[in-house]
């Protein structure tokens, strides 16, 4: 299994957007590993494995969405969120359906980031980015083999998301995790593993 470090903060201001990021994990892909992989994303990295099986089916066994944004999310928007909004978001489960998987440690690495002028300057282009590469249009396209998970208590990505990426991907599975969120991987570990471990052997 790998898993690449998204330079997401490395990159020049103009050229931060979801594109780039998935052109980036087509030269990783080709230069590290032999045949085509199965990708893993949850909500942006999500929306960068579908511009990435789009632009490039050949290097994509098997999709695997959870929380993915590409139609439509909410977001901060264009402010810098202070940590009294985070802790807001935290205790009214804006991203988790159980508050207490955000711990004080993850409230203040996420206050960390977006309060770093320039990391906040670039997750604001990164979430601009996502807003408008509406993939709509583009979901029919993709003929990989798509394994949708999703929480159906999300709330950045509500379950009408899911819904629409499963009527609109032709060859897709939707499995809903119930008591959970946006990131059921972090959430509901257990159970998000059982599904993808169950989807991908039924694959091989």
């Amino acid at each position: 299994m790998f898993v690449p470090q998204l330079p997401i903060y490395d990159l020049p201001v103009l050229n931060t957007n979801l594109t780039t990021l998935a052109k980036y994990i087509i030269k990783f892909i080709e230069g590290h590993i032999s045949g085509p992989v199965t990708i893993v994303g949850n909500s942006m990295g999500g929306h960068v494995g579908l511009i990435l099986t789009l632009a490039r089916p050949d290097l994509v066994k098997n999709l695997v969405l959870t929380g993915s944004s590409g139609l439509y999310e909410r977001t901060f928007g264009d402010s810098f969120p202070k940590k009294r909004q985070i802790l807001y978001q935290k205790e009214n489960g804006r991203g988790f359906y159980d508050p207490k998987v955000a711990t004080e440690d993850l409230v203040d690495e996420v206050f960390a980031v977006v309060n770093d002028r320039m990391k906040g300057i670039k997750t604001v282009m990164l979430a601009r980015s996502a807003i408008k590469h509406n993939m709509l249009n583009d979901l029919p396209k993709i003929v990989t083999p798509t394994c949708l998970i999703w929480g159906k208590q999300d709330n950045v990505t509500p379950p009408e998301v899911a819904e629409d990426m499963h009527k609109f991907i032709p060859n897709s599975d939707l499995f809903w995790i119930d008591h959970c969120g946006h990131a059921a991987m972090m959430e509901k570990p257990d159970e998000f593993n059982e599904i993808l471990y169950s989807w991908l052997k039924d694959k091989v």
